[in-house]
């Protein structure tokens, strides 16, 4: 028989017991719950700015109806202030949790206000340019829409006719260079840090092309000498195994660092010659829908709890070279749900 003084303890003892055991299935539950970003398959609006151009609300509408659960604006912001773009992004019911858009500038007076108004929309990472560096919206005013001039080859390029792959002109540098840019990067992402985002560093192929004056590629550099609370990595899957890199060989060198991804496929993977160099391999390519070209992306996801994974976009810069770029992106959409 129990006292009552053994009674309350008992009964005391029993609700610790009973509390513990709730806190440990709750916690195994959410250890098992799916993660955030398989539900908020995201789209890099550049795949659609053949048409966003001449209807942004009616393609953003569109791109919510596929299914698209966050955007990241490359083009900018439709000349819309921060709280009529946040309020346009609820009514379809989507986020920007990035944004690509060269908006920031490090010698911008209103450099601040700026940053206001990126966390108005939602803004969590952005990228500010070093001072003295031109937006890319400025430099391709000249060229015809889709159009990019390639300063290395003088070759015109232009991604509403051309299913072939092309980057951004991206010549060979030196480590002091990529060292000054990680220090700038840190600088700046101080700023950013005090409205509650991080700098991300976006790739092409060229970040993986061996220094002029060191065994090391400007990845490399930038993973090292940039501080992780302050900058993550955005990689460009795409370009990154068009470079001769594995996505997931990256991921465990440097675990935690690669929060963004940029989603793309690419057909010519399998029959480059593997001994060009990153940059060369470029011309052997084709940007295709996500999941009708060569990239497997299924082992890279099943790492993305190693890799920091926070949000995701698809991007295909060439999706109007194949007549419709909303029926590529929903294309990539539907493909990318049956991965996930």
């Amino acid at each position: 028989m129990f006292d009552n003084t053994s009674r309350r303890a008992f009964l005391k003892q029993s609700a610790v017991v009973g509390a513990a055991v709730l806190l440990r299935d709750g916690l195994a539950t959410a250890q098992e719950a799916e993660p955030v970003w398989r539900d908020r398959i995201g789209l890099e609006l550049y795949t659609v700015r053949d048409v966003m151009a001449d209807d942004f609300e009616g393609v953003l509408a569109k791109v919510a109806q596929i299914g698209y659960k966050e955007v990241e604006p490359a083009t900018g912001f439709n000349n819309m202030d921060a709280k009529a773009f946040r309020a346009l992004l609820d009514r379809y019911g989507l986020s920007m949790p990035s944004t690509h858009t060269g908006y920031l500038s490090a010698d911008d007076p209103e450099i601040e206000r700026k940053l206001e108004a990126l966390q108005v929309m939602g803004v969590r990472y952005t990228e500010i340019r070093p001072a003295g560096a031109p937006a890319q919206t400025q430099q391709r005013r000249q060229l015809e829409p889709g159009a990019y001039y390639d300063q290395g080859t003088g070759i015109t390029h232009n991604a509403f006719k051309e299913a072939g792959a092309f980057g951004p002109y991206q010549p060979k540098v030196k480590l002091d260079a990529v060292k000054k840019r990680a220090a700038e990067l840190n600088a700046n992402g101080k700023i950013a840090h005090k409205f509650g985002m991080k700098l991300f560093v976006h790739n092409h192929t060229g970040e993986f092309e061996k220094l002029l004056d060191s065994d090391q590629t400007t990845y490399d550099v930038l993973l090292a000498e940039t501080d992780p609370e302050l900058v993550t990595m955005q990689l460009d899957i795409g370009w990154a195994c068009i470079a001769g890199m594995d996505p997931v060989a990256m991921f465990r060198k440097n675990p935690g660092r690669y929060e963004l991804w940029h989603i793309k496929d690419v057909f010519g993977l399998e029959t480059v010659n593997k001994s060009l160099s990153p940059n060369e391999r470029v011309s052997s390519m084709s940007l295709v829908p996500v999941g009708t070209g060569q990239i497997d992306y299924k082992p890279i996801f099943a790492q993305a709890k190693l890799a920091g994974l926070k949000h995701f976009v698809v991007e295909q810069d060439n999706a109007a070279a194949y007549g419709d770029s909303l029926a590529a992106v929903r294309v990539s959409y539907r493909n990318l749900r049956g991965m996930l």
